[in-house]
């Protein structure tokens, strides 16, 4: 039904435990696909019971772009100091801050957008929708602002964001994974990033593109 290879291959695409592996390989009859997706469903749930823990412990980790054009500073708590100086917590808090310095999310999660940011957001979408060439009832005018607002979700919001070495997952999503990996709260609490000569007035640079190239994906 599936080798030990099968196991080992996705232990390094989910980052679960060998046996959470075989066990999710078992339940999904050697389905890799439905597999992976069962441990992201564990992971989710082993999150939600974390979720009420306390997480004061971590590392504040840094991310400079070769040659100095982009910088991060993150912080992502966990709940033990034990687990903070492990090199799976490590990895991960590193791979957040390359997130950060491609993707340029301007907040962790959807609740921290301002209410007034969205309503502007929604004044604008409505009015380019009205300008469409063939007319729309107000009500699929607002289904489509909605969805509108859930992609712009994605853009400023690094927990909605696809992650940058897996585009098939968000960064939310591999959070649990790392939360079911580690077995810890994970708390991803604050950053800052920094872009050389931001605001000034220069050539735009697709720096996913540059930062993916610097991570060998």
């Amino acid at each position: 039904m599936f080798t030990a290879k099968n196991v080992m291959e996705l232990r390094e695409i989910s980052g679960a435990g060998m046996m959470d592996c075989k066990k999710a390989l078992t339940e999904c009859n050697g389905d890799m696909e439905k597999a992976r997706e069962l441990l992201r469903e564990k992971g989710l749930a082993a999150a939600s019971k974390k979720a009420g823990r306390i997480a004061a412990e971590g590392i504040v980790d840094s991310y400079v772009h070769m040659g100095g054009k982009i910088g991060v500073l993150l912080e992502v708590n966990c709940e033990t100091d034990f687990v903070a100086k492990t090199d799976d917590f490590k990895t991960f808090v590193h791979n957040v801050a390359m997130q950060i310095a491609a993707a340029r999310p301007t907040y962790i999660n959807k609740d921290e957008v301002p209410a007034d940011e969205i309503e502007k957001e929604k004044v604008i979408l409505r009015a380019q929708a009205k300008a469409e060439p063939k007319p729309k009832p107000d009500n699929i005018i607002e289904k489509m602002v909605e969805g509108r607002i859930e992609k712009y979700y994605k853009e400023v919001c690094l927990m909605e964001q696809p992650y940058v070495k897996d585009s098939d997952i968000t960064v939310g999503q591999m959070l649990n994974e790392a939360v079911a990996k580690i077995g810890e709260k994970i708390s991803i609490r604050r950053f800052v990033r920094y872009e050389m000569g931001e605001g000034l007035q220069k050539r735009e640079d697709n720096f996913v593109e540059e930062v993916m190239g610097q991570i060998g994906k």
